[in-house]
């Protein structure tokens, strides 16, 4: 009786050490559910092809806006998806129980990010705009702009009729002189430069980070944590494609959007950033931005925003 025991035992040992060698747990069922701004994550990794032969699922939804992606993500509707900064502390200082796994840096800083108005406008100089009608949309990067801007001009948000509106809505009330002026981002700053001949104001340069990042829920983060971290290594990869394969990727996206192919072009040119890892010069960025908001009257009290980042993907942006 000793030797067929002791035989059983050593196939046991010998199928679990396979199996520790193997891929395991087993990813198959799993589906991790990833939020991407429209024309944004997934556009790119569709033109990268870098999820092909995962071995999970993903399920995509797709947000006008970061506002509501972010709130979708509150709500645990979806598992991670991809904001700016100064959105994602808005969300986090609100409540919101997420944290950013991933940053990515723009090499074209703040730009992408433009306070527009009218080629006709008497508009000339940030300080024009006291007692003007401004639309954008609440705890945006395009919010965090416009308080950047007034603050460099001697104002303060309370000399201007801040409008907030979804980016569909701004944009007609823009078109329609509903509002004197438009603080947006990415396409949106495209089709006006590009098609409505408008006129930008003031950008994000030197006012702007130029950081953004992957956000995840906190239940993700403990649930699917290997699969998160191989998607977000695959996403650091499908960065890295994009700096060499920008027409590519421009061709995706207008596909995936309807956007003419010259406004995809400069949308690419200008909005995608390189993985970096989450480090005390980026957290430290981040209270700044916070200080900003709660200097503006936005954001009521401060959190800890230390307790907002987990390094613990950071292995994701390596080659």
């Amino acid at each position: 009786m000793r030797r067929p025991t002791i035989l059983a035992v050593s196939l046991l040992l010998a199928l679990s050490l396979a199996a520790c060698q193997g891929k395991t747990p087993d990813q198959t069922s799993v589906v991790l559910k990833i939020a991407s701004q429209k024309g944004g994550t997934k556009s790119l990794i569709l033109a990268s092809h870098v999820l092909d032969g995962a071995p999970y699922r993903v399920e995509w939804s797709e947000f006008p806006s970061a506002q509501t992606l972010l709130e979708a993500l509150g709500a645990g509707a979806v598992d991670a998806g991809a904001v700016g900064d100064a959105p994602f502390v808005f969300a986090y200082a609100a409540g919101s129980k997420i944290k950013a796994v991933l940053a990515t840096r723009a090499s074209s800083g703040g730009a992408p990010t433009a306070l527009l108005v009218k080629a006709g406008s008497p508009i000339r100089t940030p300080a024009d705009l006291k007692g003007r009608r401004v639309a954008t949309g609440r705890g945006s990067i395009g919010h965090f702009l416009l308080l950047r801007v007034l603050e460099r001009a001697g104002l303060t948000p309370k000399d201007v009729q801040l409008v907030f509106l979804s980016p569909g809505d701004a944009k007609a009330a823009f078109d329609s002189g509903s509002v004197d002026a438009w603080v947006t981002w990415g396409s949106y700053v495209g089709l006006a430069q590009l098609h409505d001949h408008t006129r930008i104001l003031a950008d994000g340069r030197g006012l702007l980070t130029g950081i953004g990042f992957e956000a995840a829920t906190d239940a993700a983060i403990s649930t699917k944590r290997a699969v998160l971290q191989d998607f977000l290594s695959r996403l650091a990869k499908a960065g890295r494609w994009e700096e060499q394969h920008k027409s590519e990727y421009a061709a995706v996206l207008a596909k995936e959007t309807g956007l003419p192919s010259d406004v995809a072009l400069y949308t690419v040119s200008q909005a995608r950033g390189t993985a970096v890892p989450i480090d005390a010069s980026v957290v430290a960025e981040e209270r700044e931005t916070l200080d900003h908001f709660v200097r503006a009257g936005v954001v009521a009290k401060a959190p800890d925003i230390d307790r907002a980042f987990d390094t613990s993907f950071n292995d994701a942006v390596k080659p």
